[in-house]
């Protein structure tokens, strides 16, 4: 199994990320091929580090399973669309067996 989680950042107009992030980013993240279970949250305190505004999670098979839908052309038009809305950063992690 793989997990893709993205962490962001404190943007700079919530409302604005808000809006893009539930009506362009999510349908295009859960058009990820070979995804089993998608989830985001725009609720999200920090214990310790930075700030976290948001988190997104995919799970996948396998790390190939992972890897091929980043590679794919809704996985690069998911990474693109990043920039348009995470004026707060985003940290992309991946865990896996």
């Amino acid at each position: 199994m793989a997990v893709l989680t993205v962490l962001y950042g404190q943007p700079t107009d919530p409302g604005a990320f808000r809006r893009h992030y539930e009506e362009i980013h999510v349908p295009l993240a859960k058009a990820l091929p070979g995804a089993t279970d998608v989830s985001y949250t725009l609720h999200v305190d920090t214990l310790a580090g930075e700030a976290v505004f948001a988190s997104f999670h995919a799970t996948f098979p396998t790390r190939e399973a992972l890897d091929a839908a980043l590679a794919s052309p809704e996985g690069q038009a998911a990474q693109a669309d990043v920039a348009n809305f995470a004026d707060g950063g985003a940290t992309i992690l991946v865990e896996h067996d």
